[in-house]
């Protein structure tokens, strides 16, 4: 008897299983001809379905819209009403038939039956999501926002304040929109990274943005009427956004003063200040680190950064900063990456590899890691370059290579040896390694590995014909260095063909030519550094002379504007400079700086 019961059952599985297998195949063959415009076809399928599973909305919706398009709105009507007849609490049923009356002109019933929609959810709530959404997908936008409003005032549980705000993003109500965004917020946290993600859809980094203004009074005004950490992550979120790092640390303090344990905000608030150049903000953000934290590791990480800031900014008492780094932190294991950064210091701010070498070679011994092994070998490998030892660089870069295959730091490896190779003038085997870098899982890597392949391809010899590739990269070399004034002797042989020497054959770099532009871009930057700034603006002139159009055009004029703005301290042409950013080059990667900087010297408050 047991075993007849459970084959009655299996049976019963089994077909139920291909019934809905069945309407699965029909709906999508449904689907389909709908799609197509094919509504009669659709229509037949729909109308079998919909008779098998009456209580499905989505097969009632589509069947409806069928007989809409095909002008069959008396079958719609009869369909519904007699629907209605028979279940008159479905109230989203007068959503329907309310369309399918406006479908025909007929205004006045359509607005009686979605007034009948609106007025039952001051009765019942239950039916507000699918009021509110078929008003929605009839672009009915007003009626929608308010079958939502009317659902929440009726049941205290209910949340629909997103689909509230993404209404009125679609009517462009923006104020509106921020205004339940930060609501839906405020009746459940967990939305915040949600929220964070359809209003970044509207931010830009610019600060006088409407939508950017808008969100920013939002969130003011909801700290102020009713103070949550939210509204802190979301300004803090906001100002980075602008890159307004100052303002964002001032976000993250009030949220560390709440929980004042937790400083991995702040840090990553730091390192993204640093990494766009913001160095007081990043200051800032280390040394709050350096005087909270109670964690060693941490206060060595915050103050890797702030070694790091003196080394940008050329802080006179680089040296000494990092002296007492070590003899606060020691030379271990802890602070090898501390080491590595105060080797780069020594070999390209002070033009001393050997100590460097030295520190490195010192630093291996401390390393208990394949990992930390390998960066310290990638810094030597650097060392050693600018020692002009390339086979001994290579070496150490093809060991990284071999060892830690397919890793980040064997990328990085593998562009050294790349850049090594071109530097030497190997320019077949510097390609052949940057072809496979293009691409790299590291963007960073990717980008650079593109940038040197086209360098290359663009201005490589045809036809055995010197293009003066070599001595560019030559004088690259040289400025990698810091043999400062032997690379600009190099740049101007390439400009004066009488420079040249017999074995060279090469004409010299012409307007028109990439490679013109490159050999002047690089001089421009060696001028600078040599504080000869008039001369370098000559070089970037010549630049813009020749192409106002090239690949390097924005590059040059944010250099020009920076040269005006704090080294000759011409207020008018620095603006010049930046607003031809803003307005000729709105993709440029300059923009928000240029912007920023063009509004500080008009005299706007930033």
């Amino acid at each position: 008897m047991k075993q007849f019961i459970l084959i009655i059952l299996l049976g019963y599985t089994t077909i139920s299983l291909c019934q809905e297998n069945n309407n699965q195949n029909d709906f999508f063959l449904a689907e389909s001809y709908f799609r197509q415009g094919e509504y009669e076809k659709a229509t037949q399928i729909y109308k079998k379905l919909y008779d098998k599973s009456s209580f499905n909305t989505t097969y009632l919706n589509r069947l409806i819209t069928c007989y809409q398009q095909t002008d069959q709105f008396l079958i719609a009507e009869n369909l519904l009403s007699e629907k209605i007849k028979k279940n008159p609490t479905q109230n989203y049923l007068y959503v329907f038939l309310g369309y399918n009356f406006e479908k025909q002109q007929r205004k006045e019933l359509a607005k009686i039956n979605y007034d009948k929609a609106i007025n039952s959810l001051d009765v019942s709530a239950a039916y507000g999501g699918i009021i509110g959404r078929l008003f929605k997908d009839y672009n009915k936008l007003d009626l929608a926002i308010l079958a939502y409003q009317k659902a929440m005032q009726q049941n205290a549980n209910a949340n629909y304040n997103f689909q509230i705000a993404q209404i009125y993003g679609e009517k462009g109500d923006f104020k509106q929109m921020f205004e339940y965004y930060i609501n839906l917020i405020d009746k459940n946290g967990s939305y915040l990274n949600l929220v964070q993600r359809y209003a970044s859809r509207f931010i830009t980094d610019d600060a006088e943005n409407e939508t950017n203004i808008l969100f920013r009074k939002t969130l003011l005004r909801k700290s102020i009427s009713k103070p949550k950490e939210e509204w802190n992550m979301l300004l803090s979120w906001l100002f980075a956004q602008q890159k307004n790092y100052s303002k964002a640390l001032i976000q993250e303090k009030a949220l560390y003063q709440r929980n004042p344990t937790d400083l991995s905000e702040i840090f990553s608030l730091g390192k993204l200040s640093f990494d766009n150049k913001d160095y007081e903000a990043a200051q800032q953000c280390f040394s709050f680190i350096d005087e909270k934290s109670t964690s060693k590791q941490e206060k060595i990480e915050a103050n890797l950064y702030i070694a790091k800031i003196a080394v940008a900014t050329n802080n006179n008492e680089t040296a000494s900063i990092f002296q007492n780094l070590f003899n606060e932190f020691g030379k271990n294991q802890e602070t090898i990456n501390l080491q590595i950064e105060y080797a780069d210091y020594l070999t390209f701010s002070k033009s001393e590899p050997e100590k460097a070498t030295a520190v490195l070679e010192e630093a291996l011994t401390y390393s208990l890691s394949k990992f930390k092994k390998a960066r310290i070998k990638l810094k030597l490998g650097d060392v050693l370059v600018f020692r002009g030892k390339f086979n001994k660089a290579l070496i150490y870069f093809s060991q990284i290579q071999t060892q830690l295959k397919g890793s980040e730091l064997a990328q990085e490896a593998r562009f050294k040896v790349a850049q090594t190779s071109y530097f030497k003038g190997d320019f077949d085997w510097a390609k052949a390694q940057l072809k496979v870098l293009k691409s790299s899982t590291t963007q960073l890597i990717a980008n650079d590995a593109v940038a040197l392949f086209l360098k290359i391809t663009d201005n490589e010899p045809v036809d055995s014909i010197p293009s003066g590739l070599k001595q560019f990269a030559k004088a690259e070399l040289l400025a990698y260095q810091n043999k400062d004034e032997e690379a600009l002797q190099e740049l101007d042989a390439l400009l004066s063909p009488k420079k040249q020497t017999e074995t060279t054959l090469f004409s010299g770099a012409k307007p028109g030519e990439v490679i013109y532009d490159d050999v002047l871009f690089l001089q421009a930057k060696l001028l600078t550094k040599q504080q000869k700034y008039l001369d370098a603006i000559t070089s970037l002139e010549k630049i813009i002379a020749a192409d106002n159009q090239g690949f390097l055009t924005d590059d040059v004029y944010f250099m020009m504007a920076e040269l005006y703005n704090f080294n000759i301290n011409d207020v008018e042409k620095a603006k010049e400079y930046y607003q031809k950013i803003i307005f000729e080059h709105p993709s440029s990667i300059y923009l928000v700086d240029a912007r920023k900087k063009f509004r500080k010297l008009r005299g706007d408050t930033i």
